[in-house]
């Protein structure tokens, strides 16, 4: 997706940007909160179908703070579906996607594979999904990432969704903060891989036409440990505030930062290291912020998402990145697989536009229950999530999404702010 073009506004309303096949617009996102007890699923199921499905999240490596936050969406959503007994039942097979580094992603796909699933969500890495798509296309798996935000991805390949936007839009809506907040000069440290260039290329791209300049732009590669020349790089170039592109490699960079002499109340963060850090790094990150997609999400979602985490003996989530997307990746499958009454991956793959209502004009719903009970009803649905409408294109991308801007407050604990 290379749509954006031309100037660009220095303000985004309310900091929420929406992406459609040929412009931004504004728009609300409706949520619900996933404690809502399912109602009558539909007096006639549609089908009688169980459903294997695969998650493919990072347990391991430089985004496993990520993973607990998906994992939990996974479990919620399939908990829903199955709490509804509305004509699919899906039984979840778990495996570490890891990263490009650790390759935990090659025995866990074979294992996936291996059990016959037709349906995965991850994975959470671009990079990673690249590696193991072809694999699942020739399997038949329909695969639907709630995070991959690669600008490459977007047509890939029929089986493949992803219910998170593309880096060009969380790239425009953070050049122009970073312009908004009245700095005339960036520095950039990214990863080289498709998600640290994209990221980094729309954000200078949007800085540029905000009136700004970036002054320095280093980059590292996938499982390097040091960052010293990057650092020492841009902090020569004395810019007005610095761009940090990466993952969990943030934790290192950032005091690298601060002993060059860089004001870390004035550095830029992305959905790939955003996160409450409070006493993780020996740095104050207070006044700083960062973006990352998804509605603002409600209390009763994120409570549900802890109960189901701890209830497998896992301490409480402290981030929620990409876990509505997560769970409405869920959900949207659940729903295809009920409205193509199969579970062969082509077959819900055929109808995962339609029941997000990028392919039919159906009534709209905001939980599995209730749009099960339209399809067993014979209606068609337009699903609207937790992270926004979800309405894919031609592209298998979705129409709509948000974007949040996050502050950092003291104890370097998060703030959304638009």
């Amino acid at each position: 997706m290379n749509a954006l073009k031309g100037s660009r506004p220095a303000r985004i309303f309310a900091g929420i940007a929406l992406i459609s096949a040929s412009a931004l617009v504004i728009s609300g996102c409706a949520s619900t909160p996933a404690s809502e007890k399912p109602t009558d699923g539909g007096k006639k199921p549609a089908a009688d179908l169980t459903l294997k499905l695969g998650s493919l999240l990072p347990e391991t490596g430089s985004l496993a703070f990520l993973g607990a936050p998906m994992e939990a969406g996974v479990q919620l959503a399939v908990d829903r579906v199955n709490e509804a007994k509305a004509g699919v039942t899906i039984t979840l097979s778990t495996g570490d996607e890891g990263d490009t580094d650790t390759k935990a992603y090659e025995t866990s796909i074979t294992k996936l594979q291996s059990e016959g699933i037709t349906a995965m969500i991850g994975a959470a890495s671009s990079s990673v999904t690249k590696l193991i798509l072809d694999g699942n296309v020739g399997a038949g798996i329909l695969t639907v990432s709630p995070s991959n935000t690669s600008p490459d991805f977007s047509g890939l390949n029929p089986l493949y969704f992803r219910t998170a936007p593309s880096d060009l839009l969380q790239g425009e809506t953070l050049g122009n903060q970073i312009s908004e907040d009245g700095n005339k000069t960036l520095g950039i440290i990214y990863q080289n891989d498709g998600y640290g260039t994209g990221l980094a290329e729309a954000i200078e791209k949007t800085f540029g036409e905000s009136g700004g300049k970036v002054v320095a732009k280093s980059s590292y590669n996938v499982g390097d440990g040091q960052f010293n020349a990057q650092v020492a790089e841009v902090a020569a170039a004395k810019p007005d505030a610095v761009a940090v592109v990466s993952y969990d490699q943030f934790a290192t960079i950032a005091p690298l930062l601060k002993n060059a002499g860089v004001n870390t109340g004035k550095l830029y963060l992305v959905d790939g290291n955003l996160k409450d850090w409070k006493d993780q790094i020996p740095v104050d990150l207070t006044g700083s912020k960062g973006t990352r997609a998804g509605a603002d999400l409600p209390k009763t979602f994120i409570d549900d998402l802890n109960k189901v985490w701890e209830a497998k003996g896992n301490k409480p989530i402290d981030a929620v990145t990409y876990s509505a997307e997560a769970y409405d990746a869920v959900t949207l499958i659940a729903l295809a697989a009920l409205e193509a009454k199969s579970v062969e991956g082509k077959d819900m793959a055929a109808k995962m536009r339609s029941v997000s209502g990028g392919a039919d004009k159906g009534t709209k719903c905001k939980t599995f229950a209730e749009c099960a009970k339209l399809i067993n009803d014979g209606k068609k649905i337009d699903y609207d999530g937790l992270s926004g409408e979800i309405t894919f294109d031609e592209n298998n991308d979705p129409k709509g999404a948000a974007i949040g801007v996050y502050e950092f407050e003291t104890g370097n604990v998060l703030k959304r702010i638009s």
